[in-house]
């Protein structure tokens, strides 16, 4: 029999029926790959008075010096208006701000012109958020990250896997779990079907499409395909390693303040100007995600110059220890990746389709699944301290 086409495989949207639009910040020195000068930035901000920190501050339609919100879920940030706050730096947090670019991140609404404070009321250490990308002509890069990170890098929707702390409550179409443990000859967990999803989905004309399939071998495959695949892209447990003669080393010391990155396709070798870190093969130079190369944007996030005078503009004097260790473990998760086995995408006769599922009463899915469930276990703060009301 034929494979399933695009047209049968069910959606992403209905098999993760709760997404949210991805986190706007509206300005960018709220955020930086070095928490360190985020502390600097927020004592700029508070030692300058008036019309200078309104400027500073860099006001949007969405956010000014002068905003009244509360606080974030979960975070400690005041809730004062900002042109008259004072105090230490809330504690910066770790986030996805680009597609494999874990950045620093202050937790303060006041800075954020969409916080999307959903997602942080979910955040928790056995969360798995899954980033819809945009297509990219030819097929390059991934259709969908994940991560345990709260993702700050748009423009694709946001899936938590989960819709209440603690891994309660999975996000995926209700009756979705009991109809494949009958042709499985098990419940399948949530995350192995997150792991599924990551190595099946493909671009389709209404979005991404998930093949499924009723073969009990098929699915274990592409199951455990996807946890190695969700295993580098998390980066948390234990540190991916590529084999003693292909793992990437400082060849020579990288400067203290590049200024370019290029690649020797011939020696397989990064230059950093006059810094060199080899082997990286091609296949991780040459890795995209939203249709650009990941590594040069890892790098600029870094080195490209910000406006004098702009907070944006306090970054460290020089190229930090840290990231030389992020850009060798950054070139060792690429290299994975470009290696692994492509997916699975064609279940053919074991397919389960969407018109099955629709057949089960899988799909439609409820309009109570397509919103963010009730979580609200403890009193968050609202603007000038007032108790928030969800």
């Amino acid at each position: 029999m034929p494979g399933v086409t695009t047209d049968d495989a069910p959606l992403l949207a209905d098999l993760m029926p709760w997404s949210v639009a991805p986190p706007r910040l509206g300005r960018g020195w709220p955020a930086a790959p070095d928490a360190a000068c985020l502390k600097t930035r927020w004592e700029t901000l508070l030692k300058a008075e008036g019309p200078e920190r309104r400027a500073l501050f860099e006001p949007s339609r969405a956010r000014t010096a002068s905003t009244a919100v509360g606080q974030l879920p979960g975070r400690a940030a005041g809730t004062g208006r900002l042109i008259r706050a004072s105090g230490p730096c809330p504690e910066p947090v770790r986030v996805l701000r680009a597609p494999f670019d874990e950045q620093w991140l202050i937790p303060d609404q006041r800075l954020i012109d969409a916080a999307r404070p959903e997602l942080w009321r979910v955040w928790d250490d056995r969360q798995v958020f899954a980033v819809e990308m945009p297509a990219a002509s030819g097929g390059a890069g991934p259709a969908l990250l994940a991560t345990s990170l709260l993702p700050v890098l748009g423009p694709g929707r946001i899936r938590p896997l989960y819709r209440r702390p603690g891994a309660r409550e999975p996000n995926l179409a209700p009756g979705l779990l009991e109809h494949l443990a009958a042709p499985l000859g098990h419940v399948p967990a949530p995350q192995d079907v997150l792991a599924w999803i990551l190595a099946a989905v493909r671009p389709g004309p209404h979005g991404p499409a998930v093949p499924l399939t009723a073969d009990p071998e098929r699915w274990a495959r592409g199951v455990e395909a996807g946890r190695r695949t969700l295993w580098l892209l998390r980066r948390d447990g234990e540190r991916p390693k590529l084999p003693g003669g292909r793992r990437p080393y400082v060849r020579a010391p990288l400067p203290a303040r590049p200024l370019t990155l290029r690649y020797d396709r011939d020696e397989e070798a990064l230059l950093v100007d006059e810094g060199r870190i080899a082997p990286v093969p091609p296949a991780a130079w040459d890795f995209e995600a939203g249709r650009v190369r990941v590594l040069e944007r890892w790098f600029a996030a870094r080195t490209a110059p910000a406006p004098p005078g702009t907070l944006e503009a306090v970054r460290p004097a020089a190229w930090t220890q840290s990231w030389t260790s992020e850009l060798l473990e950054l070139i060792t998760v690429l290299t994975l990746l470009a290696e692994a086995p492509g997916p699975d995408r064609e279940p053919g006769s074991t397919a389960v389709t969407a018109a099955d599922l629709r057949a089960a009463g899988v799909l439609p899915v409820p309009d109570a699944a397509r919103r963010p469930a009730l979580v609200l276990d403890h009193r968050e703060e609202g603007p000038e301290g007032q108790l928030a009301l969800v």
